[in-house]
């Protein structure tokens, strides 16, 4: 199998299941216990939350676990608007973000919220100026995604945050963060973000694990939810401690070869796309500026004949966000691509562990089998 689906989840790094297996079979212990075991289990946390955010940029006390990055989305927006209570009702975001964020502003307009939705030029990308214009006196909160998981556009999150605090001191902003975490460079601390969202399966952890940095400016927030008091008070609960000890070693294995894990896979990207494009009938969608993410059309072969066909050679590729089974593309809508290159898109997603010959596979089916079958 060729797996070029990596946005939708990763394969997990040998030292995330050799962790899990230790959690599950002898550091099996309660981290809240008061005896020797369930001491070694929380020692074994605070290590875990500090390759995290070593990971991350970020200050230890600052991150806290949770199930996912959708998880994490929901706290940030809801816990944020509740942090601002009554000083107003204007919610800022993008038309290209992930369900996970885009179903919350849903909600709150129906809860009688106002919300913004920042139009992407064609490349993908939310424009500073875009920001500028929607920023009122009544903001509250601001959320724009680091990196589109359909596109790969990456957004000038710093200057955003930096924009908004400065225009809107007490505004807080977040910024999914799941598709860029160790693929694009950031340090939580200095990004100016207050929200960071991340996620473990990702960046090769396993699935259920994931972590929302809260920044030290702000003093406090509203909890996820309430019980014996684990995360700080923030999200009760026993700990997933498998998950949280997975996430934690692929963090740092993915930290120490991060600089030339990124750089292969530009390059390998790069290559990709001055060979696709010199195929007649295929068209390159958004501006890929992340290292992970492509998306292309064939206009004229629908996008589920091609995953079929790529599927019978071989490989996986997806349609798009795995989020967002059976629907066009809104990220792609929101571009003002057409319908006809829009029904014939598919998304290629590499990783640190994918390799040139599978790539150029994926070139040869590209040319001999996909385009020939267009309309």
């Amino acid at each position: 199998m060729i797996y070029l689906d990596n946005s939708a989840t990763t394969k997990p790094c040998a030292a995330a299941v050799d962790a899990m297996a230790q959690a599950l079979t002898e550091g099996w212990g309660n981290p809240s216990a008061l005896y020797a075991f369930g001491i070694a289990a929380a020692d074994k946390m605070r290590e875990a939350r500090n390759k995290v955010a070593t990971a991350t940029g970020a200050e230890p006390n600052r991150v806290f676990f949770t199930s996912g990055g959708t998880e994490a989305d929901n706290w940030a927006i809801f816990g944020g608007v509740r942090k601002m209570g009554r000083r107003g009702k204007h919610i800022i975001t993008t038309a290209i973000e992930h369900p996970a964020v885009l179903n919350c502003t849903k909600k709150l307009q129906e809860d009688g919220y106002e919300v913004t939705y920042l139009q992407p030029d064609n490349d993908g990308i939310i424009s500073l100026d875009s920001l500028k214009n929607a920023l009122r006196n009544d903001t509250i909160l601001v959320s724009v995604m680091m990196v589109n998981n359909e596109t790969g556009a990456v957004m000038p999150i710093e200057k955003m945050a930096k924009l908004t605090h400065r225009i809107c001191p007490e505004a807080i902003f977040h910024t999914d963060a799941v598709q860029g975490f160790l693929k694009v460079p950031f340090q939580a601390k200095t990004l100016g973000a207050d929200l960071i969202s991340i996620s473990s399966h990702k960046v090769h952890g396993p699935k259920g694990a994931g972590a929302l940095y809260i920044s030290p400016r702000l003093k406090s927030f509203p909890p996820l939810h309430f019980g014996g008091g684990q995360e700080s008070g923030f999200r009760s609960g026993t700990e997933a401690t498998p998950a949280i000890f997975g996430f934690a070693a692929a963090c740092e294995v993915c930290k120490s070869t991060f600089a030339q894990d990124t750089a292969r896979e530009k390059q390998l990207l790069e290559r990709l796309v001055s060979k696709l494009d010199k195929l007649a009938g295929l068209k390159i969608n958004g501006a890929h500026q992340a290292p992970h993410i492509l998306s292309l059309s064939i206009p004229g072969l629908p996008t589920q004949n091609s995953i079929n066909i790529l599927q019978d050679a071989g490989i996986c590729v997806s349609a798009g966000s795995a989020c967002a089974k059976g629907h066009r593309s809104h990220v792609l809508v929101a571009m003002d691509i057409s319908p006809e290159i829009i029904d014939g898109t598919f998304r290629v997603s590499i990783c640190r562990d994918t390799t040139e010959e599978e790539l150029d596979k994926l070139l040869s089916i590209i040319e001999n089998e996909l385009l020939p079958r267009a309309r």
